[in-house]
C-alpha cells in the first residue's frame, strides 16, 4: 500500500479531501505498541486504508521494555525462592543460586525479541492495508499529520504513542546516576545493594525481583505499597517482603538525594512524625509512575487537549477535543495495563470509522494483577471507593489459612476480600492476594461483569484443592462461619 503525501492545506482533520492521483489513508494511528496495533488492526478488518507511525522499536512498552521481560525475571527469581523455602516440607531440602546475570539477560532479551517479532512485525503483511510508516508524527494546527517532510490528511486520527517513566521530583537526583524500570532489566552486573523509590506495582515488583537475586533492597514510598489496593493487601505484601529481607519503608517524604563517598548514592528521607533518615545504597531505582509521551506532537496546538500530567484527555468514546482526532492506551493517562490499551484501540477504531454498534470504553470489570509473590489481583470496587460513591456494602475477609490448598501448600502467606451491596448481596469488588491470583481472579471478573451475588459464587461448585476456591469461601463468609465447615461444605 502506497500512500502519496500531498502538501500541507488549511482543512479540517476529517474533511481533508486528497488532491488527484493521491490515495489518503482513511486512518492514522500515531503508535505501534498494543494500543496502535489493534487499533490498525481493527481498522483494517472494517476495511480501512490506515497508516501506522512508529518511532523507535515496534511493540510498545509491554513486550519490550515492561510486562514481558519482567515477567521473565520475575520466573527465574521465584525459582530461587522456591528452592530457600522447600524446607517447610518435612524431610526436603533443595538449593539453587544465580550463576550467570548475564545470561538470565540475555535470555529475556530473546524472549523479548522472539516476541516483538512474532506478535507485532511479522504481523504487519497480513495486513495489507496497513502500512506501517517509521517516524515520529505530530499533528499540525490544521489537522494534518507529518512525519519528517511528509505529510498526511486522513480522514481520521488515532494517539497511541504510551509512556516513558517519569522522574520524581527530588532535589539532587539530576546529580545522581539513576536507573529506571527500563535500565533496571539491562544492567550489566548485580549492585550488592538497591534503593527503591516507589512503592507502586513497578517498585514491588523489581523490589522483590532483585532482592530474590541477592541484592540489599530498601524500598520508600510516600504513602504505603500498591496505594491503589485494599489496605489489608497492602500491609500484609509489605509483611510478606519484609520476611524476605526487604527493608520496607512507607510514609516517607523525599528530602533529597546525593552521592555517597563510596560512589554510591544517599537518600534522605523524612517521616511524617518528623524523623529524618539517610539511606544509602549502590544503585537507586526510581519507580515512581510514568509519563504520557506527548511532548512535541503539537497536540495543544491542534485542538488537544491534555491534562495537567500531559495525557490526552478523552471521553468513554475514546474522542479527544479535537474533532476527528481520538487517542487510546497508557497516552490517556488511565489503567496502565496492556489489555486495556488493546481495548481502547479498537473501540477507538470502531468509533473512528463509525462502525454499527461502535462500543464505549468500560473499564467496570478491569482485573488487575501485580506479580509479585503471592499475587495482588483485584476487579472492581475498593471499600473505600465504594463508600466514596455512597453505595452500602458489606465486606467479608478470609486470609488463606481457611484454605485447603494454601494448608497442603504449607503456604498460607495472603487473603481474599469481597466488597458487596447491601441487601442485594452484588458483587461489587474482589481483592485477592495469593499465590497466582492473577489465574484466580478472573472468575470474580465474569461475576462482577455480569451482576453476580455473592450468593452466586458460594452455591457455584468450586474444585477442592484449587487457591480459587478462597473466593467461594470469602462468599460463603457472609452468612456462615468458615472456620466450622467441613471441606467442599457450603
Amino acid at each position: 500500500m502506497n500512500f502519496i503525501a500531498p502538501q500541507p492545506a488549511q482543512h479540517d482533520c476529517c474533511g481533508a479531501k486528497p488532491s488527484r492521483g493521491e490515495r489518503a489513508p482513511d486512518l492514522v494511528v500515531i503508535g505501534t505498541g498494543s494500543a496502535g496495533f489493534a487499533a490498525a488492526i481493527r481498522a483494517s478488518e472494517l476495511g480501512a486504508k490506515v497508516a501506522l507511525i512508529g518511532d523507535g522499536t515496534i511493540g510498545g512498552t509491554c513486550v519490550n521494555i515492561g510486562c514481558v521481560p519482567s515477567k521473565a525475571l520475575i520466573r527465574a527469581a521465584e525459582t530461587l525462592h522456591q528452592a530457600r523455602a522447600a524446607s517447610r516440607f518435612a524431610g526436603v531440602a533443595a538449593s539453587a543460586r544465580l550463576e550467570d546475570w548475564k545470561a538470565l539477560v540475555a535470555q529475556k532479551d530473546a524472549l523479548v525479541a522472539s516476541l516483538r517479532q512474532a506478535k507485532y512485525a511479522n504481523l504487519l503483511p497480513d495486513y495489507p492495508d496497513v502500512a506501517y510508516i517509521p517516524g515520529r508524527g505530530r499533528l499540525t494546527p490544521d489537522g494534518a499529520v507529518m512525519v519528517g517532510d511528509a505529510v498526511y490528511r486522513p480522514g481520521k486520527a488515532i494517539i497511541a504513542t504510551g509512556t516513558s517513566p517519569a522522574a520524581p521530583a527530588i532535589p539532587g537526583l539530576d546529580t545522581v546516576p539513576w536507573l529506571t524500570s527500563t535500565t533496571a532489566m539491562e544492567i550489566e552486573a548485580l549492585p550488592a545493594s538497591l534503593l527503591v523509590i516507589g512503592g507502586g506495582v513497578i517498585g514491588v515488583e523489581l523490589g522483590q525481583i532483585f532482592a530474590r537475586f541477592g541484592v540489599r533492597v530498601t524500598i520508600v514510598c510516600r504513602s504505603r505499597l500498591l496505594p491503589g489496593a485494599e489496605p489489608e493487601v497492602s500491609a500484609a505484601l509489605a509483611e510478606y517482603l519484609r520476611a524476605e529481607g526487604v527493608d520496607v519503608r512507607c510514609g516517607v517524604a523525599y528530602e533529597a538525594i546525593r552521592q555517597a563517598g563510596d560512589g554510591g548514592v544517599e537518600l534522605v528521607a523524612r517521616g511524617a512524625d518528623g524523623w529524618a533518615v539517610t539511606l544509602p545504597a549502590e544503585r537507586v531505582l526510581a519507580a515512581t509512575g510514568r509519563t504520557p509521551n506527548t511532548a512535541g506532537m503539537g497536540l495543544e496546538e491542534a485542538g488537544v487537549a491534555l491534562d495537567g500530567r500531559g495525557a490526552v484527555q478523552v471521553d468513554d468514546r475514546m474522542r479527544t477535543t479535537r474533532p476527528g482526532v481520538y487517542a487510546a492506551g497508557d497516552v490517556t493517562g488511565r489503567d496502565l495495563h496492556v489489555y486495556m490499551a488493546a481495548h481502547g484501540g479498537k473501540v477507538a477504531a470502531e468509533n473512528a470509522l463509525g462502525a454499527d454498534g461502535a462500543p464505549r470504553y468500560d473499564a467496570t470489570a478491569m482485573p488487575e494483577v501485580t506479580f509479585s509473590d503471592p499475587q495482588a489481583a483485584s476487579v472492581g470496587l475498593t471499600e473505600a471507593a465504594a463508600r466514596r460513591a455512597g453505595l452500602e456494602i458489606e465486606t467479608r475477609v478470609v486470609s488463606l489459612d481457611q484454605v485447603p490448598r494454601a494448608l497442603a501448600a504449607r503456604d498460607t502467606r495472603g487473603l481474599v476480600k469481597l466488597v458487596a451491596e447491601r441487601g442485594s448481596g452484588r458483587l461489587l469488588g474482589a481483592h485477592i492476594l495469593a499465590p497466582e491470583a492473577g489465574d484466580s481472579i478472573q472468575t470474580a471478573v465474569l461475576a462482577v461483569k455480569h451482576g453476580l451475588t455473592v450468593a452466586d459464587l458460594s452455591t457455584t461448585i468450586f474444585p477442592y484443592l484449587t487457591t480459587v476456591e478462597a473466593l467461594k469461601l470469602a462468599a460463603l463468609s457472609f452468612s456462615k462461619e468458615v472456620a466450622k465447615l467441613s471441606c467442599c461444605a457450603g
